[in-house]
């Protein structure tokens, strides 16, 4: 029997707790997981602007116990996010207790001065699973909530950019490669993919949601194109749209041995 609750998820299962945490990676203004919410979920700091406040509001019928975690924000060669424990984005308190309609805020600042590139962090609040009773030997399955605010440190000065640094059509599958070229960073929109046969019209197109690119990261994107649309494609035209004034154009002369597997 599954029962679905405001406090996460319950289920008879064995005799042991199984656990899950849904992470909430945020872009609009407010962040809610159904039960507790934060606002912002975006923070931006620079030398004038120090610290920020982040509100945490209880909307769930039961008390929560949260705590907080500060992570340095990094991107490896692929564009995979990467965190690591730091002490240079301070944050206080580290746990927080909210009863049911409580709200709390907690304050965030940094120790360092900006410098000519853009830090980014995350400041992690998540949910502390409590212990609950067990009922005739059965288990429960928790569902707990983890939201990772970005925080940016803004450079100096400013200074975006980015390129396309690679596209390349192999096998079928057409690949994109998009550097950030400048001091801060971009979130990437949408990868946009249009085919076009020899008298200019339009035979297909395909669309890919993006992410952050931090400042000189690279990331990898792929669309695999059917055999019959490639083939009959005489030009490929991508179009990556951003946050910022940024957009990235090209075109590819499809070359239908390229579209072989």
């Amino acid at each position: 029997m599954l029962s679905l609750g405001r406090g996460g998820i319950a289920r008879t299962l064995a005799p042991w707790l199984f656990l899950i945490t849904v992470f909430f990676f945020l872009f609009p203004v407010e962040g809610h997981s159904g039960q507790w919410r934060v606002a912002p979920v975006m923070i931006y700091l620079d030398q004038q602007a120090k610290s920020s406040v982040v509100t945490v509001v209880n909307e769930g019928e039961d008390t929560i116990h949260l705590q907080g975690k500060a992570m340095e924000w990094s991107q490896d060669p692929e564009g995979k996010d990467v965190y690591q424990e730091t002490k240079d984005l301070i944050f206080f308190p580290r746990i927080l207790m909210l009863k049911k309609g409580e709200q709390k805020i907690v304050r965030t600042g940094i120790r360092q001065s900006a410098t000519s590139k853009e830090k980014t962090y995350r400041l992690f609040i998540e949910e502390i699973p409590q212990p609950k009773k067990d009922t005739a030997g059965a288990s429960q399955l928790t569902v707990t909530v983890r939201f990772g605010i970005p925080v940016f440190v803004n450079p100096l000065k400013a200074e975006p950019a980015a390129e396309l640094a690679s596209v390349t059509l192999t096998k079928g599958v057409l690949g994109a490669s998009i550097e950030n070229t400048g001091n801060v960073h971009f979130r990437i929109n949408e990868i946009a993919v249009a085919g076009k046969n020899g008298g200019g019209e339009e035979i297909f197109t395909e669309k890919l949601n993006g992410w952050y690119l931090l400042a000189g990261a690279n990331r990898n994107y792929s669309v695999t194109i059917p055999l019959e649309k490639c083939t009959a494609t005489e030009q490929l035209d991508i179009t990556i749209s951003t946050d910022s004034k940024i957009t990235l154009n090209r075109q590819l002369n499809v070359d239908k041995s390229r579209c072989l597997p």
